[in-house]
């Protein structure tokens, strides 16, 4: 969601500055392996090959905060091979509608699905898909959150990208109920891993992913399906359903999207993956970032004492880490070593995550 967000750094639902270092409820990221395909994939909107068949789906997606459960359902599967990345979505609705058909509009004025895919986990640097059921698109490349005050590349484009849409009903119609809308989409891997650190297809590796449909309530005008609005002209605000929400109504914390694992086995197969103990870390760090964030904006200055940021203690599988804060002209860096690891974790003012 490009436009929302871009103008507001302070609304990541803490009430205060301690409030954003720790949140009342902790939601850890979803998980998936993806496996690789075991024959062609052709982008028809049907999932008809045998490697979808025995993809598994993902959790019915739930409200971006964590806590409603979404009126339609709405699943995602992946799998991948040597060129692509493979997307395939159902999302029950029982009124499908569209009217965007220009690519890079603001795609989420009408009901959507969204795809979300930062390569290298550093919040930096990544992508944003959207697509309706018109199967009008709109790509876009962030160079970090708006939190950060990154640039957004608009005129940027998944060369060689191929979607379709499948419609269970009759769009545009309501003079009838519809089922559902399935949607399937082939990424090249050629245009994802620019922003990876590495030319290669992640095979055996994880990367962080998040998706989100939008979908708004409607009135009919003319025959015609429109967003709803309120008494006073304004529009009603849209519900954001997402499969691993982030706990505020905001997509673009990449820090809190969930992990995608490229197995390099066939989807017959079975394969496995564990968040590691130093991404578990990373989640502590932006707990910090994002109450420095808060604490600036009280104060003027950024904290230079943890205490200021938090009163509690940053504990990571039964172990209690020590955080510290370097301040400097232009920022700060908070740094924690990971006893997992041994690597000094660290991130800096503009929310970069860096590991050595």
């Amino acid at each position: 969601m490009y436009l929302k967000f871009k103008f507001l750094t302070l609304l990541f639902g803490c009430i205060s500055i301690l409030g954003c270092a720790q949140s009342k409820k902790e939601i850890i990221p979803k998980t998936y392996v993806a496996y690789k395909a075991s024959e062609a994939i052709t982008i028809d909107g049907i999932s008809d090959e045998a490697s979808w068949d025995r993809a598994k789906w993902s959790d019915n997606f739930i409200d971006i905060e964590g806590v409603k459960i979404p009126t339609y359902q709405t699943n995602v599967k992946m799998i991948w091979d040597d060129n692509n990345l493979y997307f395939y979505a159902e999302l029950e609705e029982p009124h499908i509608w569209g009217d965007i058909t220009i690519r890079d509009e603001v795609i989420f004025y009408n009901n959507d699905f969204e795809i979300f895919i930062d390569p290298d986990g550093d919040t930096h640097n990544y992508y944003e898909f959207e697509m309706n059921a018109l199967n009008t698109v709109w790509d876009l490349f962030l160079s970090k959150p708006y939190r950060d005050h990154g640039k957004v590349l608009n005129n940027w484009d998944i060369n060689g990208l191929k979607s379709a849409v499948q419609i269970d009903g009759t769009i545009n119609d309501p003079t009838d109920k519809d089922k559902k809308w399935s949607v399937e989409i082939a990424m090249p891997w050629e245009v994802l891993v620019e922003a990876s650190g590495s030319k290669e297809v992640p095979a055996d590796k994880s990367w962080r992913l998040g998706f989100s449909r939008v979908n708004w309530n409607f009135d009919l005008i003319d025959g015609k399906y429109h967003r709803k609005k309120d008494k006073s002209g304004k529009y009603l605000p849209e519900y954001n359903w997402v499969w691993s929400p982030t706990g505020v109504i905001n997509m673009h914390e990449p820090e809190k999207w969930g992990y995608v694992y490229f197995s390099s086995k066939k989807p017959e197969e079975t394969d496995s993956f564990n968040i590691p103990n130093d991404e578990k870390i990373k989640w502590e760090l932006y707990k910090l970032h994002r109450a420095q964030i808060s604490y600036y904006e009280s104060h003027n200055s950024f904290a230079s004492t943890i205490e200021s940021l938090t009163t509690s203690d940053i504990i990571v599988e039964d172990k209690t880490l020590q955080a510290q804060i370097e301040t400097h002209s232009t920022g700060y860096n908070i740094t924690i070593k990971s006893p997992f690891s041994d690597k000094i974790l660290t991130l800096k003012e503009d929310g970069k995550f860096i590991s050595k």
